[in-house]
């Protein structure tokens, strides 16, 4: 079944309604230009000649019209590759040559996608998707309703899609898909699971998940530190909790004051946000083997693959989603080289339910985030955030973003015409359209727009029809991704879990003084040993007799401390990685 707004492009698609939209619903208040203005004059006997006057002044005022959305529309051109977005609307007239689009060389300038629901996001966002793989841009998108996955499937021919295309300037529509990787979050989702280790993660990530105010998170902080200095891998839910455990009881009490004397009450809350994490599939997600970034900047045969994020077990907490996503972006921010000013992004990634990622979020937090989007632009990587309302996005991230793509918003409350005004005074100003009333009127599948211009200028708003997409606009099945997920290359690498040696086994086994040797570290090699001799019946042997040395104990130490300033801590305090 269809959802609403599937449903009203699709009524929206029917070019009969055009005529019948009268340009008052779309919140034009100022005059008619050209002869418009005389409408209405002499009355009486004079009617017949009002009419034909009128008549005479409509394709006057029509030519009027195209010549302004021909004006928008300049500030849209674009010298090198560009994402179509649609067609200037303008005084009720759809212009199909005004075309809006958005400069391939700034979409690392990140972008905004809100309006109310049922208002077109999804397709809006299905659409700038299919045409950044067309162009070799590989796409990271959250699935959160489950909706895109038609991305992989051609789209439907139709008499109003053909329509459709054709008033947005897509003559040569024809359906096409676009190679997807549909992965979950855990291990009880369609897709290939996805799982990253909680070092990797960092307190300032996991806090958020957990609902930390910001004593506790510091106090998670402070966890997490003493859990590095003893070089213990905190790699699954289980690891996290032996460290808490053990550093709320009697024997690990003096490690407790070492690091800043943590409140034990403190560490039994953040015990206690654990196992209702656990308890709501946390378990599923956190673990190895963790996802590689490199295996979302795939592109086959020039395409660049979308990889699409559902959910799985954690429904229940539709947050960690979101803050999954900007882990991925903060690990990428590490790994990938300075890039500089591209005419292509390297990748895009896109934030769906965005408030979800800002609601109650620390400042710790926020300046993280803020942070991430400032500099990821330099690595090549473009970020669009897709939410309800622009002020779900705070001023500090919303500052950063270039282009502004805004469906209808609804103002049914004082809270929502609150927030309305306030959107209004976020854009440029503009003779061509009244933009309050304008935003409660744009129809399913139209949007105001302003992005930047290959010159780094703002663009003139465009009240934008958004073209079709070609790839499929429903759901192709649970029975389609599940298929595809186990057909795909990556399902062999993420299939199955490991469970290896890490902080639940070490202090289980009452030996959480000595660091963890991940196998990823790179520790220094250990000198040739000539082989033991024969046993002896008493005495120390070889091997106690080597360690006993005095220069092989400083050499373990050495090793040991290399071993543990691996476990070092970049943006959001996440994990480091080695640039691949």
């Amino acid at each position: 079944m269809d959802d609403p707004a599937i449903a009203g492009w699709r009524r929206d698609l029917d070019p009969g309604r055009e005529g019948g939209r009268s340009q008052g619903g779309r919140g034009r208040s100022r005059p008619d230009r050209g002869g418009g203005s005389g409408r209405g004059r002499g009355g009486g006997a004079g009617g017949a000649r009002d009419a034909e006057a009128a008549e005479k002044r409509a394709p006057a005022g029509a030519a009027v019209t195209a010549g302004a959305a021909a004006g928008i529309a300049d500030g849209y051109s674009s010298e090198g590759a560009a994402l179509e977005l649609g067609t200037v609307v303008l005084d009720g007239r759809v212009d199909p040559s005004a075309r809006v689009r958005i400069p391939l060389a700034t979409i690392n300038r990140h972008g905004l996608v809100a309006g109310a629901t049922g208002t077109g996001k999804t397709k809006t966002l299905q659409g700038i998707a299919e045409q950044l793989s067309a162009a070799g841009v590989p796409v990271v998108m959250a699935d959160v309703k489950g909706d895109l996955s038609g991305l992989s499937q051609p789209g439907e021919t139709g008499d109003k899609i053909t329509a459709r295309a054709s008033e947005t300037g897509d003559d040569e529509w024809r359906p096409a898909g676009s190679p997807v990787e549909f992965l979950s979050l855990g291990t009880e989702g369609l897709g290939i699971p996805v799982r990253a280790t909680i070092t990797a993660f960092g307190p300032i990530l996991l806090a958020k998940i957990l609902g930390l105010n910001e004593t506790q998170e510091s106090t998670l902080g402070l966890i997490f530190h003493w859990a590095d200095t003893r070089g213990l891998a905190l790699l699954d839910l289980k690891d996290l909790r032996s460290v808490i455990a053990h550093l709320t009881s009697d024997e690990g009490k003096a490690d407790l004051k070492g690091i800043g004397g943590v409140s034990p009450a403190t560490a039994g809350v953040i015990l206690r946000a654990l196992v209702n994490l656990e308890a709501d599939g946390g378990d599923t997600f956190f673990g190895e083997p963790e996802l590689e970034t490199e295996d979302l900047l795939r592109v086959i045969d020039g395409k660049g693959v979308i990889t699409l994020f559902e959910l799985g077990a954690q429904a229940a907490r539709p947050a960690l989603f979101s803050t999954f996503l900007m882990w991925v972006l903060a690990d990428l921010f590490q790994t990938l080289p300075e890039q500089g000013d591209l005419d292509k992004p390297k990748l895009v990634f896109i934030f769906d339910e965005a408030h979800l990622l800002f609601a109650d979020a620390s400042k710790a937090f926020l300046q993280q985030v803020e942070q991430t989007v400032k500099l990821i632009r330099s690595k090549g990587v473009g970020v669009f955030f897709c939410t309800q309302l622009p002020t779900d996005v705070p001023n500090a991230v919303l500052s950063q973003l270039g282009a502004r793509i805004q469906h209808a918003l609804r103002a049914f409350t004082p809270d929502d015409q609150k927030a309305l005004t306030k959107t209004v005074r976020t854009y440029p100003k503009t003779e061509n359209y009244d933009l309050e009333n304008a935003l409660t009127s744009l129809g399913i599948g139209e949007a105001i727009v302003t992005v930047l211009s290959e010159r780094g200028a703002p663009t003139p708003l465009a009240w934008t029809r958004i073209r079709p997409p070609r790839s499929l606009m429903d759901t192709i099945g649970n029975d389609a991704i599940t298929a595809a997920a186990a057909s795909s290359s990556l399902s062999a690498k993420y299939g199955q879990t490991i469970d290896r040696e890490s902080a639940y086994e070490k202090l289980t086994a009452k030996v959480a003084g000595a660091p963890t040797t991940d196998q990823d570290l790179d520790l220094p090699p250990l000198p040739d040993l000539p082989p033991p001799p024969p046993p002896q019946p008493e005495g120390p042997n070889m091997a106690e007799q080597i360690l006993g040395n005095s220069a092989v104990k400083s050499f373990l130490r050495s090793a040991a401390s290399a071993a543990g300033r691996e476990i070092s801590r970049s943006i959001f305090g996440t994990g480091k990685r080695r640039r691949r």
